[in-house]
């Protein structure tokens, strides 16, 4: 059965909000997340995984307050020395943005699957590159920066590895230079997770690019905006993404309800929005000049291995006594079963859940217009929470941070799924 998002049968569409518990006329359907109404469904099927209500209230003030203080925004994404950012003020004849938007598309394309068994030591997969494009210092890069770092050192190499055309050809982009341009470092004893499925993936979106959309990621949002008479938003383009490609498709079928988790096509377009942000509030924005601007709070949070740990360790997120052992024993979870649905989809709904306290929490303070700019602008939302949050899992884990003023629990390790998905 179609779900309602896909399906203009009014009675499929009774039969999932009856099955949901939500109660949402058709118009209003059209303006959720598909995301969100699927994973609150996973959860609930899945029932292992639970949401502590005290710890999303703790951890929504916490958050709340380091956001604050340390002034993280949308313009944040710009400060990171390994982002290609484009230029500032914004034009649009600048061929700086075209090759910013098809370095962000390839990096979503492959952003899946960094987690390593070397976790912790000094051999596990990493790439040597500088410290950021103005640095001269050198270091190892682990994780997801590993592939940032890799595809940098390409562009510097004069390998043009970001442009579709490029990579997209085996004449011009052989499998081995691709081999060459994910090399590891001297001291990597492992090489890059899933080389041959990340080929395949530059091979599938390279060749959409290059047919349909005039070989280039810009050209594909020329035409997202073309096609909704610029008024599309940061979920229209999702749907978008997804639509066209389907190695973007994250969905995965539970108790035969498709379960959509859409991390990478969500992370793609986040990436794009806090790229292109401009520099005041009051400014529209670049990419998204429609009246309801990007929209993004209709995005949720992107459900991968990282963040669900942070959650835990905050206790917005409780996990069986099997699942904490499952963990500890660093056995792989496969893909699609209970335990791994679980964990994304309450994740999703948790950080939701996260969001709707801190809105209430400036609302009470604030007001609630303030409450409502705030999510309007994108200042508090599930994607600038993830983007937050995935940070701070990395500075706990590697004991540049430490957690104060709130109980938190173990720092359990990440469950490991591998997986193009995320």
């Amino acid at each position: 059965m179609a779900l309602p998002w896909q399906s203009t049968n009014p009675e499929e569409f009774s039969s999932f909000t009856e099955k949901s518990g939500d109660s949402w006329s058709i118009e209003e359907a059209a303006e959720r997340n598909p995301v969100i109404e699927s994973s609150e469904f996973a959860y609930k099927a899945t029932d292992l995984v639970s949401i502590n209500d005290d710890g999303v209230k703790m951890a929504a003030q916490h958050i709340r307050r380091k956001l604050s203080v340390e002034s993280y925004t949308p313009r944040t994404w710009r400060t990171h020395p390994l982002h290609l950012c484009p230029s500032e003020p914004y034009n649009a004849a600048d061929p700086m943005n075209k090759t910013v938007l098809d370095w962000i598309f390839l990096i979503s394309s492959l952003n899946f699957s960094f987690w390593s068994p070397r976790e912790g030591h000094p051999d596990r997969f990493g790439v040597e590159w500088r410290t950021g494009w103005d640095s001269g210092e050198k270091r190892v890069w682990t994780g997801y920066w590993s592939l940032v770092a890799a595809l940098n050192r390409a562009l510097e190499e004069d390998i043009p590895i970001t442009d579709p055309n490029f990579y997209s050809s085996e004449t011009l982009c052989p499998d081995s230079l691709i081999e060459h341009v994910f090399r590891e470092s001297k001291q990597s004893s492992e090489p890059v997770p899933l080389l041959r499925e990340r080929i395949a993936v530059m091979r599938e979106v390279g060749f959409i690019l290059c047919n349909s959309y005039g070989g280039s990621f810009k050209v594909f949002l020329d035409e997202f905006q073309r096609h909704h008479d610029g008024q599309g938003t940061s979920l229209d383009l999702v749907k978008m993404v997804t639509q066209t490609f389907p190695s973007f498709r994250d969905e995965v079928c539970y108790e035969g309800t498709k379960v959509c988790l859409w991390k990478r096509a969500q992370i793609l377009v986040a990436e794009t929005w806090a790229a292109f942000y401009p520099a005041s509030l009051h400014d529209p924005h670049p990419l998204f000049p429609g009246t309801r601007g990007p929209d993004i709070r209709r995005l949720t949070m992107f459900a991968d291995y990282r963040v669900p740990q942070i959650l835990h360790h905050l206790r917005i997120l409780t996990y069986p006594a099997p699942l904490l052992q499952k963990l500890h024993s660093l056995n792989p979870l496969a893909p699609g079963s209970r335990e791994e649905v679980s964990l994304r989809s309450a994740s999703i709904v948790a950080v939701e859940r996260v969001r709707e306290e801190i809105l209430r929490l400036i609302k009470e303070e604030e007001g609630g217009d303030f409450s409502e700019a705030a999510s309007e602008a994108g200042v508090v939302s599930s994607v600038l929470i993830d983007f937050y949050l995935w940070d701070l899992a990395k500075k706990v884990e590697s004991g540049e941070e430490k957690i104060e003023g709130i109980e938190t629990a173990e720092m359990v390790p990440i469950h490991r799924t591998r997986s193009i998905w995320y």
